[in-house]
């Protein structure tokens, strides 16, 4: 059986807010297999104008707080990127990529699934280095 990748419909650019944007990678980021225990909070961080589109760019924070330790050691970002191409229709929808602060891979939601995996890498890497130091 073919492992379904779950996506959300994405607004129209017409139709398209800062806002808008925001709690479309909320709706995202709740299709996401990830574990209650962790915790996360999203923003947006700046609008960029290109020749032939806008860019939106968002960033989602996790971390893992415990009991012990409400306020995590370590956290880990995914930045978010929405365009609304200016040569498309305006009824065409925005397209979003994503990804992972220790990253380059830029990925597309409709084409890779989200794993928690990433996330816990991220912060293992980092509480190495800071053990280290």
């Amino acid at each position: 059986s073919k492992h379904v990748i779950k996506n959300i419909p994405w607004s129209t650019a017409k139709n398209f807010t800062v806002e808008i944007g925001q709690q479309q990678i909320e709706e995202l980021i709740s299709t996401w297999d990830i574990h209650e225990s962790w915790l996360h909070h999203s923003e947006f961080l700046e609008e960029e104008e290109l020749k032939d589109s806008k860019m939106y760019h968002y960033r989602a924070c996790w971390g893992l707080p415990t009991r012990r330790k409400p306020i995590p050691r370590a956290t880990a970002s995914v930045y978010f990127v929405i365009v609304i191409s200016k040569l498309k229709p305006d009824t065409a929808p925005v397209e979003v990529f994503y990804r992972l602060e220790s990253s380059r891979l830029i990925r597309r939601p409709e084409q890779c699934e989200f794993r928690e995996k990433w996330l816990q890498d991220i912060i293992e890497n980092k509480t190495v280095c800071a053990e280290r130091l």
